[in-house]
């Protein structure tokens, strides 16, 4: 769920003519605004354009919008990180700095400095940390971590991890973390560069899993992430080979056979991470089978963009000749940065792209 971050000095009348401003797009039922509300306001989850054009919409409403989008839980829990802030709305700090209980904070600090004997006893002194969550809004995720959560080192604090994370996570895990932060963890050790590029990804993924840990309910982290390590990994821990896992890995064969039995928002997520990795025989296979490309990608692949866009990013010209001979839309544009297909192949050096895209419009 991508989130928008506030300027270095933001103010709360910026803000509320911005959530004026969305109040006015969804009246004119544009279709990023449209987006931005189906994603960050809960009523208008998973719903069409023209349900949520038709749904009345109040100023409140895009003020929760706004909030959300912005990553915190309501437009009141915004307004006080504005007015009266605390340790944890230091959004300049890393997310282990901005800790006010002081027995999280310690247990943190344990577990980067790969003391598991220390962090042992220090869970057994306080029986219930290791089930205690944190609350830090204002950014994309990790907003109400577990300490588990922390041996992920994603969002990365410090760039590391300790050598002996595993034992250290399955202290955590003794201690009595449970099955839903395992998963929440999983979800974190699979889309971080910092578990692969120290060697833990796959040694973690067990140890989580062996502890109850959803590898289905992990797999969107690491296709949306291009973690094709992780993906293995999970498979190998008995997660489904379904269509959009066949779609975002180049299964074709298996994405042709998955894709009678899928449902409308697999076929969904199947698109967007088929065009984001650049499978062009995936993306025919669903076109033809009567996907849009002009739908803004599903939650958790990439949502403030549409295919056309990922495929422009990341180069993959074979798909976007594809798409704009499906009618991709060259006017969409992202909710995050504001740019068209067109600025993303500029902005990622995409030359190749970026000629076949000014010579389509």
């Amino acid at each position: 769920m991508p989130t928008k971050r506030l300027p270095p000095k933001p103010h709360l009348d910026h803000l509320k003519r911005q959530a004026k401003d969305l109040l006015r797009a969804h009246r004119a039922a544009d279709p990023g605004a449209l987006q931005r509300i189906r994603e960050f306001h809960p009523r208008f989850s998973l719903r069409p354009d023209a349900a949520i054009a038709e749904t009345p919409f109040s100023l409140s409403d895009a003020q929760w919008t706004i909030a959300r989008e912005h990553g915190f839980a309501s437009w009141p829990r915004l307004k006080a990180h504005l007015e009266r802030p605390t340790l944890a709305d230091r959004l300049d700090l890393p997310h282990h700095e901005r800790i006010e209980d002081p027995v999280f904070r310690r247990g943190v600090d344990l577990l980067d400095a790969g003391d598991a004997e220390g962090l042992r006893a220090h869970l057994r002194e306080h029986p219930g940390l290791a089930r205690q969550r944190v609350t830090l809004e204002g950014g994309n995720y990790f907003r109400h971590p577990s300490l588990l959560e922390f041996v992920a080192e994603n969002p990365v604090r410090r760039g590391r991890l300790p050598s002996n994370v595993v034992e250290v996570a399955k202290a955590i895990l003794d201690a009595g973390a449970d099955a839903g932060m395992a998963t929440d963890a999983l979800e974190l050790v699979v889309s971080g560069r910092v578990p692969r590029e120290r060697g833990v990804q796959a040694p973690l993924v067990d140890l989580l899993c062996d502890h109850g840990a959803d590898p289905d309910k992990a797999m969107l982290a690491a296709l949306g992430h291009g973690e094709r390590q992780a993906v293995d990994a999970l498979l190998r821990r008995g997660a489904r080979l379904s269509l959009p896992v066949a779609a975002a890995t180049g299964r074709e064969a298996a994405a042709r056979d998955a894709l009678p039995a899928a449902d409308a928002q697999e076929r969904h997520l199947a698109l967007a991470l088929a065009a984001q990795h650049g499978h062009a025989s995936v993306v025919r296979l669903l076109l033809d089978a009567g996907e849009d490309p002009n739908r803004y990608n599903p939650v958790g692949a990439h949502s403030h963009a549409t295919p056309l866009h990922q495929a422009a990013w990341h180069g993959h010209e074979e798909v976007v000749r594809l798409l704009l001979g499906r009618g991709a839309r060259l006017d969409l544009r992202d909710t995050l940065w504001d740019g068209t297909p067109l600025d993303w192949a500029l902005r990622g050096r995409r030359d190749a792209v970026a000629a076949l895209l000014r010579g389509a419009r």
